[in-house]
Parts: structure tokens; C-alpha cells; sequence
């Protein structure tokens, strides 16, 4: 790669640019990355230096349009899949990623979940990375033979333009519910930031929608095609029935008048949504149906995602959910599976959208039988202050407050009675909690492990 944003990872013969973020002023590292090999800068200002610098009003439009003029035509050899919609984006990508492969088609994954090809598998800053390590990446794949990768995509990557220069085989949308106003603003702000996926679809491409989400018309009106999905008979994909367990989903869906029946080991109605994307995705592909269901049974839902663990007599269920919308579908799809009760662990992060808080807190407490409210990443703001809030739309008194998370895990899992359901939600895969401006290790799953290990020794 001819260019680099990072000044610690210059090599010789490269092309700094200097970006200017929202924490860390790339100019400010200029010598540094002179020291490191860089033969020229490209900077928003005039530098005294020893190199070539070339002064330009944006560095960071500088570099998406150098990327794409000298790395897009080789990237695009790749078919490109992109999933956007506020939740279900890292399930569906993970899920279709390994489907395909299944498929014997060699196929990437970049998301929440990080990169993963083959052998590779490496952490990434965010959802969809900034535009030169997505560029790095599917420059490595296509050396790599790799065919496909399907990328989740998210709003911001969409406003920052981060896949600029790519061309969509398939784009996928999930649905469209609050999150990131503190972002956006408004939710029109936000659909339209969605909205920008279909920009980069090839025309001959394929777009799938939720049909039962209002906003899929929109999508479908800027293509002015698109398959949908959904519990209504007018669709493409019709889901005519579900049997739903803890353990397992049975799915009845009918495409072109034929009438399927598919078992996955994912469980609750919002994944069912979430597997009839993936069907729709592979079958736009070229793939047929059957072959697609007889590969169903050995997918496996990314970590964190309705991660299920038999602990205490009762179920620990850990989850992703950190939005209103998210929490909701979640409870609600456990009191329909409970045969006893549904207890809750749900907190806010810090910095981060404050509306949604008192929002979150009504939703865990009106839904849950039992509530243990917490910390999720506090980050800068005070733990007490993040709790306020989410007290603010509490009416009811089947809560306690544990800000301490581990504990208020334990507490969880002692608290369970025999079918007793507990959902920790808000961390999901993540390995860490942030206090301040440091990650401290924490991991969900892990805390519920321990506790197994601790506790239920055979």
C-alpha cells in the first residue's frame, strides 16, 4: 500500500497523510512519520519538513479519492456483500460468512467481529474500519484467492463514506430502530444515512429487505427493486410459521409458491429475521434453497448473540442488546420461551446517546419479572449519573441497582431459580469494559463460566 494514516506504522517509501480525527491531529506526528521511512506528506497546511509536502483542503478526501483511483478496479474483483440496519448487522454477516463457506465459497468476514478469512481472525477498531484498512484488507484477500466478503456496514461508515470506491453485489437491510442520535440528531437523519448503502449497489445487484420493517420501502423505492422478507404472504419470502425453544428455532417459509421447513440452533423471532436474511442473501447468490437449509445445521451464532450457558438449574442468556429496540425484542422474545421467570442485567454506556437511558430502563423493568440495573462502559461520565437517568423512566420496584458489573453477574446467577431465564445484555462479545479511558478486561460469558467452574463441580 502506497499510503498510510498512522504515523507509527509508516515503512519506507510511503506516503503519509495526515489526517486531522476528532481526538488525534495527524499533523502533529508528521516528523515522526518522516523518521519511519515516509517520502512525502499530504497535509491540510503548509509544514516545514525535509520531504515533498503537498497541501490539500481535506487530506481525508485527499485519500478516499486516491484510494479508489488506484485500488478500487482490483478490490471490486471481490463480490462484495453489505449488511446495514441498526441490529442483526453482525449476526447476519457472520452467519452468511460462514454459509458460504460451507458452501465452498471462499469468503471473508469484517464487522463487529472483527477480520476473519480462513486463518486470519484480527480485531478492528469499529464496525466497518476506517477507508485504508478496508482498502488493506480486500487488497490481502484478493491476493489471498479469497471470492467473497460480506461486511456489516454501518451508519457511520455510510456518512464518513469509509467504503467509497466499492460496488455492492448485495446490500442488506435489517431494520431501522434509535440509536446513535447523538450522531445523527433526528431519525430522519439516520435513515438517510442508511439510505447511502444503495449508492454503492451494482445495478444488476441484489437488494434484501425486511419487508416488515416501514422502512424497507424507502430502500426499495431508491433501487427501485428489492427482495423482501417477512410474516406477510406479498413477500418474496414468506415466513408462514415458527416453532421457537431455547434450543432451537423451526422456521415455515414460502418462496415461489413452494413451502420450506428449516431448523436452525438460533433461537427467538428476531432470529428468525435474522436467518431468513441470510437464506435470501445466499439464494440471490445462485445457491438453491435446499442446499442452503441442508447447510443450516452447522452454523453457529457469533459470540454474544443469544449466547446461551445451563447454569444454577436456570439459563444465563448473554446478548448483545444495547439499544431500546434491542432490549425489547430480546426480553420480550424470552417471556414468550419462559416457563418461569425472566431477570435481567441491562445498563447505558457513558458518553454515548443519553435519551435512550430512561427509555431502556422502562423497557427492562414493565418486561422483566426481576431487573438488576448496571454498569455497561461508563467511560468518562460517572456511573451514578449514567444511573439517574436510567432511573428516570422506572415506574415499577422489581429492580435493584449494582453498579458493579461482576457482581451484579453473580448476584444474577445466584438468584436463579429452576427455568429461571437471566439475560445479560449490552456487552455481548466484548472482552472489556471501559472506565475513564482505559479498557479493563470483562467478559460476560466468562464471569458465568467462572462462576460454573466455582460453583457446579462435578
Amino acid at each position: 500500500m502506497k499510503y498510510e494514516i498512522d504515523s507509527r506504522k509508516v515503512k519506507k517509501g510511503q506516503i503519509f497523510v495526515a489526517i486531522k480525527g476528532h481526538t488525534v491531529d495527524g499533523h502533529d506526528y508528521i516528523t515522526d512519520a518522516i523518521n519511519n521511512g515516509a517520502i512525502k506528506i499530504i497535509a491540510e497546511k503548509e509544514v516545514n519538513c525535509s520531504v515533498p509536502v503537498e497541501v490539500v483542503p481535506s487530506t481525508e478526501e485527499y485519500l478516499k479519492h486516491a484510494l479508489a483511483k488506484e485500488y478500487a478496479d482490483k478490490v471490486n474483483q471481490l463480490k462484495i456483500i453489505g449488511i446495514t440496519g441498526t441490529n442483526g448487522k453482525t449476526t447476519i454477516a457472520y452467519l452468511t460468512y460462514q454459509l458460504l463457506n460451507l458452501l465452498n465459497e471462499k469468503t471473508a468476514y469484517i464487522g463487529t467481529l472483527g477480520f476473519k478469512y480462513q486463518d486470519i481472525d484480527i480485531e478492528t477498531d469499529n464496525t466497518t474500519p476506517n477507508i485504508l484498512t478496508i482498502y488493506n484488507i480486500l487488497l490481502e484477500l484478493v491476493e489471498k484467492k479469497c471470492q467473497t466478503v460480506v461486511m456489516e456496514i454501518s451508519s457511520h461508515a455510510l456518512s464518513y463514506e469509509r467504503i467509497f470506491g466499492l460496488h455492492l453485489d448485495v446490500a442488506a437491510f435489517t431494520n431501522l430502530t434509535e440509536d446513535h442520535l447523538d450522531y445523527h440528531k433526528t431519525m430522519e437523519n439516520y435513515l438517510n444515512a442508511k439510505l447511502k448503502i444503495i449508492d454503492y449497489l451494482l445495478p444488476d445487484g441484489n437488494l434484501i429487505v425486511n419487508g416488515d420493517d416501514e422502512a424497507s420501502q424507502k430502500f426499495i423505492d431508491k433501487f427501485h427493486k428489492g427482495l423482501t422478507l417477512g410474516f406477510n404472504n406479498a413477500f418474496d419470502y414468506y415466513i408462514k410459521d415458527t416453532e421457537i425453544t431455547p434450543a432451537e428455532t423451526k422456521i415455515k417459509f414460502v418462496y415461489n409458491n413452494k413451502e420450506h421447513e428449516v431448523t436452525t440452533n438460533l433461537t427467538s423471532k428476531f432470529n428468525v429475521y435474522n436467518y431468513m436474511t441470510v437464506l435470501a442473501i445466499t439464494h440471490s447468490m445462485g445457491y438453491n434453497i435446499e442446499e442452503i437449509i441442508t447447510k443450516t445445521k452447522s452454523l453457529k451464532a457469533p459470540k454474544g448473540r443469544c449466547e446461551t450457558h445451563k447454569v444454577n438449574n436456570g439459563y444465563a442468556v448473554i446478548d448483545y442488546a444495547h439499544t431500546p429496540d434491542a432490549v425489547e425484542k430480546v426480553v420480550k422474545a424470552y417471556n414468550e420461551l419462559k416457563t418461569n421467570r425472566v431477570i435481567t442485567i441491562v445498563g447505558c454506556g457513558g458518553d454515548r446517546d443519553p435519551i435512550k437511558r430512561p427509555i431502556m430502563g422502562k423497557i427492562a423493568t414493565e418486561l422483566s419479572d426481576y431487573v438488576i440495573l448496571t454498569s455497561d462502559n461508563p467511560r468518562t461520565e460517572d456511573p451514578k449519573k449514567i444511573m439517574d437517568d436510567i432511573l428516570k423512566g422506572v415506574t415499577t420496584n422489581n429492580y435493584e441497582v449494582e453498579l458493579d458489573r461482576k457482581t451484579a453477574i453473580k448476584k444474577g446467577i445466584e438468584m436463579l431459580k429452576p427455568e429461571d431465564i437471566l439475560l445479560i445484555l449490552g456487552k455481548g462479545h466484548e472482552d472489556y469494559q471501559i472506565i475513564g479511558r482505559t479498557k479493563i478486561h470483562l467478559d460476560d460469558a466468562e464471569e458465568v463460566e467462572n462462576w460454573i467452574k466455582e460453583h457446579e463441580k462435578i
